[in-house]
């Protein structure tokens, strides 16, 4: 138990923040709702509800990803994360579905007038401040995560350009969080509008878009997430850790590398070729050093590295990065 509990602590931060906040949501949602009977309030339940359980999910999993290597399994538990991510997706899905259905059916049969949108324009405007707040914080993580601080209020759109190198966890809270903040904007619009228009269709319009929105995130985590259990290479880090080792004198060129993502860690295997005049004493030292240069690099957890004489054949052509 108390392993766990240490785990935990180290578990993805804002997926947390993310879990609590729509789980609030949700429930005064739920409530605007029930007073209401607002269809695109539903749809924003829905979708708040779908989030919290994926991110209270997500957040599991990244904590029991950072679980140290057992001799039954030696390669570590960080494709947890990539799992329980599949998980979830899951559950949006359904939502997604849910939400889709009940707008179609209010678009076919739209209520003849309002009730309670104060409540519901109340409700929403706490959403977008909230869902924008989670937003922020997760765009804030994916610049860390990838080495970019001080972003201050552009951290949002800075940080749409460093998505793909954001561990899972986060960047489906982010993508989570930018659709939850536009649908909590989209359904807000559409109350205004019918309420000034008669134009009630359109409440089961924004529903249904929301749950297209909700299906889209499900589509990009399903794919990402596969692709990490399964076993994805990661090409950025592979050149630019191919490029380190060659800059070493003792190597002349590298036979063989991989470097495969394990949840939010790497995990690089090398073979490099070198003067087979070079006594094994020496290469051990040559190796270490190495081993400790690529181990020092971000996210990597486990080096593999060995050595091949060298056989006059260049295999590695890539130019050194800036």
């Amino acid at each position: 138990m108390g392993e766990l509990f240490s785990l935990l602590k180290n578990g993805n931060k804002p997926s947390l923040a993310a879990a609590f906040v729509n789980t609030f949501l949700g429930i005064i949602k739920g409530a605007a709702f029930f007073f209401t009977g607002n269809v695109a309030m539903f749809a924003e339940m829905m979708h708040s509800f779908g989030d919290a359980a994926n991110q209270f999910f997500v957040y599991i999993g990244s904590a029991l990803s950072k679980k140290a290597p057992t001799p039954k399994f030696p390669n570590g538990y960080g494709r947890v994360v990539n799992l329980v991510c599949l998980g979830a997706v899951l559950i949006v899905a359904i939502l997604s579905y849910e939400t889709i259905k009940e707008g179609w059916h209010h678009f076919i049969h739209p209520a003849t007038e309002s009730h309670g949108i104060f409540i519901a324009l109340g409700v929403l405007s706490i959403g977008i401040i909230l869902e924008g707040f989670v937003l922020h914080k997760a765009a804030k993580e994916v610049l860390h995560e990838v080495g970019v601080e001080k972003a201050g209020m552009m951290a949002i759109p800075q940080s749409a350009q460093y998505l793909n190198r954001a561990k899972p966890a986060t960047k489906l809270v982010w993508m989570e969080d930018l659709v939850a903040t536009s649908g909590n904007v989209l359904a807000f619009a559409a109350i205004v509008i019918a309420y000034f228009t008669g134009f009630y269709r359109l409440e089961g319009l924004v529903s249904i878009i929301i749950g297209l929105m909700m299906f889209y995130v499900v589509g990009r985590v399903f794919l990402d997430n596969a692709r990490g259990a399964i076993g994805e290479t990661d090409e950025e880090m592979m050149i630019h850790i191919g490029n380190l080792v060659m800059e070493d004198r003792h190597v002349s060129d590298i036979a063989r590398i991989e470097v495969i993502k394990e949840g939010e860690f790497l995990h690089v295997e090398v073979v490099a070729e070198t003067d087979k005049s070079l006594s094994l004493d020496y290469l051990d030292d040559v190796r270490d050093h190495l081993v400790e240069l690529i181990l020092a690099q971000k996210g990597v957890t486990k080096v593999t590295l060995s050595f091949d004489e060298e056989d006059g054949i260049t295999q590695w052509k890539h130019e050194p990065t800036e």
